[in-house]
């Protein structure tokens, strides 16, 4: 049973072929880059229907979400006002 919001493993064989199976397999080891790098490695080629799903699926699963960009921008605007109060009071 999964416990504090871990999801319990596929039950089965993962479908697709080999080089599929190694880019997930690369993802779950925690080398996401290397995954992704797997991945578009397989869409460039001619794969099958099946690896072509499987492989998008991977590159949606590990983009980067959107909204931390948007706090990183937030952080860097108040670090920037911070700053330029500092500067403005101690000059």
């Amino acid at each position: 049973m999964a416990k504090g919001g871990q999801t319990p493993p596929e039950s089965g064989p993962v479908p697709g072929s080999e080089p599929v199976r190694a880019a997930w397999a690369r993802k779950d080891a925690g080398d996401v880059a290397g995954a992704r790098q797997d991945a578009r490695r397989i869409l460039a080629g001619s794969p099958s229907p099946e690896d072509r799903e499987r492989a998008e699926d991977l590159l949606r699963a590990t983009e980067t979400p959107r909204s931390l960009y948007a706090y990183a921008l937030l952080g860097a605007v108040i670090l920037a006002l911070l700053l330029g109060l500092v500067l403005t009071r101690y000059s």
